[in-house]
């Protein structure tokens, strides 16, 4: 990975965010409301801030963890913390667990997933989210990540394996009568929604030709700002939704000034060793997926008490499932060799950086 520009070295989070901002304006449409949404969920919490701010971590990484370059590269998540995991249907209508967001995939040294997760376990425990310390937390990530790439892979179908973990996700699966009610209630766009993208959306129902009613949904924090087409219908005696939501090249493309701006979504979800969701398709730089009450993530402030230290290994070997995909070699000797107490001491020095980037954004008035 190329390292910082001296002019970005010692920019600010505020003139970081104008220009990582123009970037992506020149690349999609934004909506600014969603914006300035995003700017004051950065403001209120630090979790937030975290979540919203992956190219800015991505300025840091080569400054705070040079020594954590030079580890194998695999297509990595980009973007993980522990709120980026959730479920869906497979093709054969199983209940799928694992890694739900591929926006900002791209090749990286398979340690920057690992910090990346552990630094957002960290400041949920520090924060009171997450019942457990940050050096417990770390501690699971590892085994978890061991674990799976000894096991070589494999993905988390949640019927008769995992049984712990489908009673959780079975527990904290929306109800679908408020799924359709949260759903019913989204706005219209003050956009116009592309034809392009209409039909695209018209293609992926269970049947195309339905009357399609377009929605605009803000979500995520990550990419709250960009455009979310939702299309709603009525299909033999209930709902059925579909989103579309643009895809471009990673945040990583921008904090290494690069020229590339290859896109490595689809890759990501395809190449992984994992159980695909059969509704998650990128089409003419969108990406379009199912939406219900099944499909959601772990709210982690509900997880059963005594579940942590679970549900983080479990995070570490599914993502393991991810860079096994990519590069299946090197990876356990690489990690073997790293000195005791890596993890939380790169989390830490990460999450310095972040938590002094959170009180200037607070501060800028």
């Amino acid at each position: 990975m190329s390292a910082i520009r001296d002019d970005e070295a010692v920019d600010g989070i505020v003139a970081a965010t104008a220009r990582y901002e123009a970037w992506l304006g020149a690349r999609l449409d934004l909506v600014k409301a969603d914006l300035r949404l995003k700017h004051g969920h950065m403001a209120q919490d630090r979790f937030a801030f975290f979540r919203a701010t992956f190219y800015r971590w991505m300025q840091h990484w080569p400054r705070l963890c040079p020594d954590l370059g030079a580890g194998p590269k695999v297509l990595s998540i980009g973007d993980l913390h522990i709120e980026n995991f959730g479920t869906w249907r497979d093709v054969e209508g199983r209940l799928i667990w694992g890694v739900n967001d591929h926006d900002e995939a791209f090749p990286l040294p398979y340690t920057q997933d690992l910090v990346r997760l552990a630094a957002s376990a960290a400041l949920a425990a520090r924060t009171g989210q997450l019942a457990i310390s940050p050096e417990a937390a770390c501690e699971a990530i590892l085994k978890g990540y061991r674990k799976g790439l000894r096991a070589g892979g494999r993905p988390f179908v949640l019927g008769e394996d995992f049984e712990w973990l489908r009673l959780i996700a079975i527990a904290d699966l929306r109800d679908p009568a408020r799924f359709a009610s949260k759903i019913e209630a989204l706005k219209a766009p003050r956009y116009k929604v592309p034809k392009a993208v209409a039909h695209l959306l018209d293609r992926r129902m269970p049947q195309e030709g339905l009357d399609l009613i377009l929605r605009h949904r803000i979500a995520g924090l990550g990419s709250l700002g960009r455009r979310r087409v939702v299309a709603l219908a009525e299909w033999r005696g209930g709902l059925v939704v579909r989103e579309a939501k643009p895809v471009i090249a990673s945040a990583c493309v921008w904090a290494q000034g690069g020229e590339d701006e290859r896109i490595y979504f689809e890759a990501a979800v395809n190449r992984a060793d994992r159980c695909p969701d059969p509704w998650l398709t990128v089409d003419k730089g969108w990406a379009i997926r199912r939406l219900a009450a099944d499909s959601s993530s772990i709210e982690m402030a509900r997880l059963p008490k005594g579940q942590e230290r679970r549900l983080l290994a479990a995070m570490g070997r599914e993502t393991a499932n991810v860079h096994l995909a990519s590069a299946p070699k090197g990876l356990r000797a690489d990690l073997k060799a790293r000195p005791a107490g890596w993890l939380p001491d790169a989390a830490h020095r990460m999450l310095g950086a972040i938590e002094a980037d959170w009180d200037a954004w607070r501060d800028r008035g």
